[in-house]
This record gives C-alpha cells, sequence and structure tokens, in this order.
C-alpha cells in the first residue's frame, strides 16, 4: 500500500470514536451503507480487518487499533494546522477523556483528575459519567481514555481492557452534628436502628456494607438508596440522615457537605481501579491521576 485514501481513513475514524458505524453516519451526514462502504475500502488497502462484532457492539480489531492510533494523530495534526491558520494558539492542553462510573464518589474523582490539569503537561478534561459497563463499551472503542470505577471489569465483558489498582480505603459514617454526636458514643453498636442512606445493591460498597452489617449483627433504619455517591452525601446532610463515605477523603466530606464524622472501620474497603485499554499506562494526564492515588489519596 504506497497511498492511503484519507476519506476512508476519517471515516472508519468517526466511527470508531463514535462507537459505531450508525453514530458516525449521523456524525457525518451520510448514509451508514456509505461509512461501512468505505471502512471495507480501508480494510481491502489494508489488508486486514478493522472491527470486530461483539454481540450488538463493533470493537476494533489489534489491527484496526493500531491504524486508530496513527488517525488520532494525523487527524489532531490537521485540526492543529486549522487553528494555527485561523490566528489561535497551537500547543493547547491535551485532551483526557474520562469516564467515571457512577459509584464512584465524586470527591474522590476530584482529588484524583485534579493534578492532571496542573504540571508541565496540564490536560484538557472531558468527564462523562455512567455505569461501568458502557463506560467500558467506550473504552474498547477508544472513545475514552480511561475508565475510573470501583471495581476491576467485569469478566462477563468480552472486552480487552486491562485493571489498574489505584488504591483503597477504609469506610467512615458520616451525619450532621447532632445526630453525629449522638451515634459516636457507641459505634458501631449506635447504627442499630439509626437512620441510614446507602448506595444500591448494584455497588461493591453496598455489598461490602450489608456483609459488615451481618457480621456485626446490626440493622439500621434504611431511609433511602441512592447511586449517586454525591447525591447521597446532599441528601443526608439536608434530612438530617447517616450515610456512608470513603475515609481516605474524611476531611474533604466534613468541609464540603458541612457533617461530622460517626465513625470509622477498616472491615469495609473499597478499592478504586483505573481502566485502561492499554496493559501500560502512557497518557501524561492518566499518570498523573496514578501518581495522585499513590503519594496523596490512598498513601
Amino acid at each position: 500500500m504506497e497511498w492511503l485514501n484519507y476519506h476512508h481513513l476519517l471515516y472508519f475514524w468517526t466511527a470508531a470514536r463514535e462507537g459505531g458505524v450508525s453514530k458516525a453516519a449521523e456524525r457525518l451526514r451520510l448514509s451508514q451503507p456509505t461509512i461501512s462502504a468505505q471502512v471495507r475500502l480501508l480494510e481491502e488497502a489494508v489488508g486486514e480487518r478493522l472491527f470486530q462484532r461483539q454481540g450488538r457492539t463493533l470493537a476494533l480489531t489489534d489491527t484496526g487499533r493500531l491504524v486508530y492510533r496513527y488517525a488520532e494523530e494525523i487527524f489532531g495534526i490537521g485540526h492543529e494546522l486549522v487553528e494555527t491558520l485561523r490566528g489561535r494558539p497551537p500547543g493547547r492542553p491535551a485532551q483526557l477523556v474520562i469516564g467515571v462510573a457512577n459509584a464512584v464518589p465524586k470527591l474522590i474523582v476530584y482529588r484524583l483528575l485534579r493534578p492532571a490539569t496542573r504540571g508541565p503537561e496540564p490536560a484538557h478534561l472531558v468527564c462523562r459519567e455512567d455505569n461501568v459497563e458502557q463506560l467500558l463499551v467506550q473504552l474498547s472503542t477508544h472513545a475514552l481514555d480511561v475508565v475510573i470505577a470501583d471495581m476491576p471489569a467485569p469478566p462477563h465483558l468480552r472486552v480487552k481492557v486491562f485493571n489498574h489498582l489505584l488504591g483503597e480505603s477504609g469506610t467512615a459514617f458520616f451525619g450532621p452534628a447532632r445526630l453525629a454526636s449522638r451515634l459516636r458514643r457507641r459505634f458501631p453498636a449506635s447504627l442499630q436502628d439509626a437512620p441510614l442512606l446507602l448506595p444500591t445493591a448494584n455497588t461493591a460498597l453496598r455489598r461490602a456494607l450489608d456483609d459488615w452489617f451481618e457480621r456485626e449483627q446490626l440493622r439500621p433504619r434504611v431511609v433511602g438508596e441512592f447511586e449517586d455517591s454525591a447525591l447521597m452525601k446532599v441528601f443526608g446532610h439536608g434530612a438530617a440522615v447517616a450515610f456512608p463515605a470513603p475515609a481516605a477523603i474524611a476531611d474533604d466530606v466534613c468541609r464540603f457537605y458541612g457533617v461530622r464524622v460517626i465513625g470509622r472501620t477498616d472491615a469495609v474497603r473499597e478499592r478504586y481501579y483505573a481502566i485502561s485499554a492499554e496493559r501500560r499506562l502512557k497518557h501524561p494526564g492518566v499518570l498523573a491521576i496514578t501518581g495522585a492515588a499513590r503519594d496523596d489519596l490512598f498513601s
């Protein structure tokens, strides 16, 4: 192959970024058969398949991932050329597109991402939030650079990704000052019949809490379940109800939500992962995240 048809490459690159042919067709305002035909022509020119079907979705092959990385660089340079010709400064911060699992506390996310926006190579952050499975599908098509989750990638998902443990934390319980003062005295026995908010049953923290309550023979009065951890904290403060959160961010939780620590336990531990499509992390922004986890948040 001596010459590459860049129209074919553009259609392939868009399909990979958008997560499928139909979305690429919408983005480029072309028909799906047109996109599919152009991608097939590129595959014929390359001599190998670039996509493979996994269930209802398309995933990049090994060759597809290689071609995609080159396409990213090619069209990135082209975009920078246009911006420069328009008189806008080149050398803008590199974009870092991050998927955040719903269950990960927002203060954890903030502490992890903050270093990526500082230092000699600050990143321009784009954060998308969803359940882990949906985020991993996007990661497999390179629509995301990394996923931050409270669990490793589920083994039943047929996507080639790699789990990088960021760290782990014990659990603390929080509540408004008056409630915290009352429940602190005999913690954890004081949680018996106490008003408590919990994560939803599909989260790793909820399963760990349920096991701990059973071992401690505790039956708190659960008044609400939340998939969004930030909403749970806001509700807990406003409704004078206790709630759990990682002990690693206890000071931040107290400061941001105006609550007090009731008690802590290391028997309920949460782990946090950076999930990537690469075995070895290379993106400067992702390396800043893992460094913050190691040196600051979970040190």
